[in-house]
């Protein structure tokens, strides 16, 4: 595979926000990448900002919940993404709510809902997030569905990858 030059790559965190129900709150992207997809809450690391900080940072701009940020889940590389190729590295951690107001930044985002485990599987997510989601609900038979989106064959998972789904 060919790649187009790259002023950099861009690192990002991103939240699996589990509450005391095993509900986890996804948000619906109304931007690219991923638009029109479920996915966590999260975004770029800013130059000089740790990763905790970034990401409490991120899950208050785009969804206004204060969080605690518990253990890295895995980590996501997601290769040419989208018209720009875009090369991100994702750091997908698991954090615990500490408010429950919802507010979301429209400019990203079109909704953001609490799901039960039962309800993952009939939603529209991008592999990477199908990835942690198989990673925190191990339960669920992810391994029968197809690969959703159209970016699925330029994403790579961590080092513990779920089994390939075909």
């Amino acid at each position: 595979m060919d790649y187009p030059l790259q002023k950099q790559i861009k690192t990002s965190v991103v939240a699996g926000i589990v509450d005391t129900e095993q509900r986890i709150l996804l948000t619906k992207r109304n931007i690219p990448p991923f638009n029109g997809q479920w996915v966590m809450p999260g975004g770029k690391i800013d130059h000089g900002e740790t990763i905790h900080t970034a990401l409490k940072r991120e899950v208050e701009e785009e969804v206004g919940l204060d969080v605690a940020v518990n253990e890295l889940i895995d980590v996501y590389e997601h290769v040419c993404v989208g018209e720009r190729q875009a090369h991100y590295i994702i750091l997908y951690y698991r954090a615990t709510p500490l408010s429950f107001e919802l507010n979301i930044n429209p400019g990203e985002l079109s909704e953001a809902v609490w799901f039960s485990p039962q309800q993952l599987l009939e939603l529209d997510v991008p592999p990477g997030s199908r990835h942690i989601l198989a990673l925190l609900y191990p339960e669920l038979p992810w391994q029968h569905l197809e690969l959703p989106g159209d970016d699925a064959d330029c994403e790579i998972p961590g080092a513990d990858p779920v089994a390939p789904l075909q």
